[in-house]
């Protein structure tokens, strides 16, 4: 009964601020549309509104996918924006003052989506240089990408620019922080992904974990399966070898209740230790149990302004390097994004680490 009773509040709540919205549009579209129709445009309103929840429904309902994906971008900014135009027609006297007003929002809008999609889809290379304890060697040159989202905004050309800035930063491994494919990696399979992922080039190999997103999607079978005949080694609550140069533990994202505690998946002797786990959520641990260097995703820096101010909230590290006593951290916002290809404070991005070795005293 409690649920239900929330449920009808959210979707009530939902409703109130649709409508809100609908209003504003509608009010600056007959400023200079008068041959609007107001029911015609409540109609094609609520089903942009939604469009996401049309789009779960199955494959067939994609193109409602990429709209509702959008939808968020416009709910979000729409809250941010048509307040503030609301406000500020109480103390103006215009001519023509909705279409001013709205004019001016739809600039506004228009400019948050030229500029976030070229920050989706124009990923620059992040580089740190840090140093741990360890055997006396050369340099361990890493890349790490995260939150990848695959499948149809983020899909197989978004996919290649990683494979080719990788492949020329020609590291010793690659290692993908979890969120590999947006869901179902139906996509992955059927947009030709699997082929752009084989040309991943990395001497001691590329390995990943699974993020919260492959739970959602129920198909993580189908996804191993497919990431390892693409040559990606997922790592699931195993600590391995990797060329005798270090100890690799990927974990399973949080969202499996039943995954292992760390502590069981430290390894004995002394080499460096990376711990690869999608969701930065516990940074105590690894410092406790003395890894070297633990790299997380998720967050997206908040993909799109101002939602950092809430992952900053909900995240110790939310984003970039710390080194706390011995451990170094590492949270990416993402190769990919999640919703709609747009970035606002934020960037896609690999990372390439180069790990220096001191003598253990």
């Amino acid at each position: 009964m409690r649920i239900i009773t929330y449920s009808i509040t959210a979707l009530s709540i939902y409703l109130a601020i649709v409508t809100y919205l609908g209003w504003n549009v509608y009010v600056w579209f007959e400023s200079w549309a008068e041959w609007i129709y107001p029911v015609l445009f409540g109609v094609i309103w609520f089903i942009l509104a939604f469009s996401f929840f049309v789009g779960r429904l199955g494959h067939r309902w994609l193109a409602f996918s990429v709209i509702g994906a959008y939808w968020f971008a416009f709910l979000e900014y729409g809250l941010l924006f048509f307040p503030i135009a609301n406000i500020v027609s109480l103390f103006v006297e215009w001519d023509q003052e909705a279409l001013i007003l709205g004019n001016a929002v739809a600039i506004i809008f228009a400019l948050i989506f030229i500029v976030g999609t070229f920050l989706a889809y124009s990923p620059v290379v992040r580089k740190l240089e840090i140093t741990v304890e360890g055997p006396t060697s050369d340099p361990l040159h890493i890349v790490v990408g995260s939150d990848f989202h695959l499948g149809v905004l983020s899909g197989r050309r978004h996919l290649k620019r990683f494979v080719t800035r990788s492949n020329k930063l020609k590291p010793d491994a690659v290692l993908l922080a979890g969120d590999l494919v947006d869901d179902d990696p139906v996509w992955y399979a059927r947009y030709g992904m699997k082929e752009e992922m084989e040309k991943l080039e990395a001497e001691l190999g590329v390995y990943g974990v699974l993020g919260n997103h492959e739970y959602y999607g129920k198909k993580i079978p189908l996804l191993v399966k497919l990431m390892e005949s693409s040559g990606v080694n997922i790592l699931r609550d195993e600590t391995i070898s990797v060329g005798n140069r270090f100890y690799l533990t990927g974990r399973e994202d949080r969202t499996n209740g039943k995954r292992h505690a760390l502590e069981l998946l430290k390894p004995e002797n002394e080499l460096p230790w990376i711990i690869l786990d999608h969701t930065p959520s516990d940074l105590k641990t690894p410092v406790d149990l003395q890894a070297d260097l633990h790299i997380s995703g998720h967050t997206h820096k908040g993909q799109m302004w101002p939602n950092r101010f809430i992952t900053k909230k909900v995240f110790e590290l939310d984003y970039g390097h710390r080194l706390i006593e011995k451990t170094h951290f590492l949270v990416s916002s993402g190769f990919g994004f999640w919703g709609p290809a747009i970035r606002i404070g934020s960037r896609s991005e690999l990372w390439s680490i180069k790990m220096k070795f001191e003598q253990t005293n």
